[in-house]
């Protein structure tokens, strides 16, 4: 009992651990940039605003939307890659690793690209549509065959439909190239430039997914124990299995409906949770939407300063973070679950 119970609090000192580094990065995005503020300019923008006040300025139209989009796709990316590599008991799973982002974007640019939509809602349920198809495809690609899902098969599947709707994108690009710099929004991923005009619409969405998703802990727990083993507890598990899709699909197609395709932040944190906190899906999930919305706070932190005073995509800074990580979870991880 003393060993569960020294658990269990080693992982309430870690979740409380992180909720105090996400707010210490939400504080440092909200005042580092080109126009590097203080503490208390941040606290007087938003309890005594002055509309003369540059600063002020800055910090509630931009800043503070800017950190309040980052934390929602860093949570929302992190939450879907560990629903991911439970749902598949695949270590390199995550929304770009099997083409559910290239799927929302492909779909986007096309609306966009054919049928001239330019509605914020409009990308959204496109976003959701792409992102859907994508899983879809992935996933019976991934079953083909005698011997079904296997973590290669669906790895295999999944580069093939993102090089596929990649290639497409581009092409539609080729084709329409005066809507080049307005696809580019979404091509690299960024979250410079977003106001919450851009969020709302697909926030109401993503919250429920949260909620879905953070209340499956206990059923993802049973379910990585076996389709068998968890059909003998009374679960139901094609339900269970069909839930975590539509979250997935929710919460990658609607942070690329907002920031466009960003990269390895769902396949990185659930890894590092996981070492910290153990197997239970009832720590990892939530203390992996805090890390995630960590992680892309910091790279959008670094993102301003790394060629000031130009701004690199933070696409590319997750890309430098996760890359090396991928290649270390390919050679291990596919190894160990193949």
């Amino acid at each position: 009992m003393n060993g569960r119970t020294n658990r269990r609090y080693r992982k309430i000192a870690i979740l409380v651990s992180s909720v105090l580094l996400f707010c210490v990065f939400f504080l440092l995005s909200v005042i580092l940039g080109k126009t590097p503020t203080s503490l208390s300019t941040a606290f007087d923008a938003f309890f005594r605003f002055d509309s003369s006040n540059t600063e002020h300025i800055i910090l509630t139209t931009s800043r503070i939307s800017r950190a309040v989009i980052a934390t929602v796709v860093g949570a929302s990316l992190a939450m879907a890659g560990a629903l991911m590599q439970a749902l598949t008991r695949n270590p390199l799973a995550a929304p770009d690793i099997f083409g559910i982002n290239a799927g929302a974007l492909f779909f986007i640019v096309a609306a966009a690209t054919f049928f001239s939509v330019e509605s914020l809602t409009g990308y959204m349920w496109i976003g959701f549509i792409g992102a859907g198809v994508a899983g879809t495809l992935v996933y019976f690609l991934g079953s083909i065959g005698e011997d079904g899902l296997s973590p290669v098969k669906i790895v295999l599947a999944g580069a093939a439909i993102t090089a596929l709707f990649v290639s497409f994108t581009q092409g539609m690009l080729v084709i329409d190239e005066q809507r080049i710099q307005s696809i580019l929004f979404w091509l690299a991923g960024s979250v410079s430039g977003r106001d919450m005009d851009m969020l709302l619409p697909v926030l109401p969405f993503i919250i429920v997914a949260t909620i879905i998703a953070l209340l499956l802990g206990k059923p993802l727990n049973i379910l990585m124990s076996g389709d068998d083993v968890a059909k003998n507890l009374g679960q139901r598990t094609i339900t269970v299995k069909l839930l975590i899709g539509i979250v997935v699909v929710f919460l990658a197609g609607g942070s690329v409906a907002v920031a466009g395709s960003i990269g390895f932040i769902g396949l990185v944190v659930p890894h590092i949770v996981k070492k910290v906190t153990g197997p239970d899906y009832t720590w990892i999930l939530p203390i992996s939407a805090l890390t995630g919305a960590s992680l892309l706070l910091i790279a959008d932190i670094t993102a301003r300063f790394i060629i000031m005073p130009r701004e690199m995509p933070i696409g590319v800074m997750t890309a430098l973070i996760g890359t090396p990580f991928f290649l270390f979870i390919a050679r291990k991880g596919v190894k160990k679950h193949g």
